[in-house]
């Protein structure tokens, strides 16, 4: 048993661990859902924030949940897959607080469609926004902290559909398999510079955007397959963000971490 004096020292390291006092958060996708949920965690732990996203409105309600509190935010209208956007979103990243050197890559889309229905254009918008654009962030991002010398850590948001297909999500596996592959890229090329490139591969989340379909016949089904019998809150996904934002992961780099219930070792 530990005594008072060695609890107190192990809490202070691990409060230490996971501190973001004094970095700079920049999450795309930021206007909803996991999203709005990884702000709201990243300036919990003491991250400022550049919150991204096409819909400058809801970023705008979004900050102002940090009004009055220490939390400095600034808002940024951008479409990933416009370079010019991604180059603007960081110019105003470092003009109002400094390079970021956290990356929450979160921007995504998906098409439902099967390989023999998906048309030219649903396979487009989902390869551009969820790969390309995903791709051009963390570019980006990796050019600025290696021009600014400073360390830090990209975090593209995968899916376990890119390790294991389902039926009607060709072009989002596709996109998140692709992900992967420039996770592990990156973060080769980028370990000389001290930028860690890991990915965050979550099962079925329940927002708001998908809660209708697992409250439907069909959803009530998919749950079933799950060994834990159940889809995933945002906040099971806390624990393996703050790893990898924070110095707690520092030996950590092209690393995928799976949350999903347990799903990826269920039967075909």
């Amino acid at each position: 048993m530990l005594a008072t004096g060695d609890r107190v020292a192990v809490n202070s390291y691990v409060s230490k661990l996971f501190d973001l006092n004094g970095r700079v958060a920049l999450i795309t996708g930021a206007s909803a859902g996991l999203g709005q949920h990884f702000a709201r965690v990243l300036a919990g732990a003491g991250a400022d924030l550049v919150i991204a996203a096409r819909r400058l409105e809801r970023l705008e309600a979004l900050a102002q949940e940090f009004s009055g509190s220490a939390t400095r935010v600034v808002t940024v209208r951008a479409d990933v897959t416009e370079k010019s956007d991604i180059q603007a979103m960081f110019d105003a990243a470092t003009a109002q607080l400094a390079t970021p050197t956290i990356i929450v890559n979160n921007s995504g889309l998906a098409r439902a469609a099967s390989s023999l229905h998906m048309s030219d254009e649903d396979w487009d918008v989902v390869l551009n926004t969820n790969l390309r654009g995903a791709w051009m962030v963390a570019r980006e991002a990796a050019q600025r902290m290696v021009a600014a010398g400073v360390p830090g850590s990209i975090i593209n948001l995968a899916s376990i559909t890119g390790i294991r297909v389902a039926r009607g999500m060709v072009s989002y596996a596709a996109s998140k398999a692709g992900l992967l592959a420039v996770t592990r890229n990156m973060a080769l090329e980028l370990a000389r510079h001290d930028i860690r490139v890991n990915a965050l591969a979550p099962g079925y989340i329940l927002t708001d955007m998908n809660k209708g379909f697992f409250e439907s016949p069909p959803g009530l089904d998919m749950i079933k397959r799950i060994p834990q019998r159940r889809i995933g809150r945002p906040e099971e996904l806390d624990g393996a963000l703050l790893l990898l934002a924070s110095d707690a992961s520092t030996y950590m780099s092209g690393s995928v971490i799976e949350i999903d219930g347990g799903h990826m070792q269920s039967a075909l």
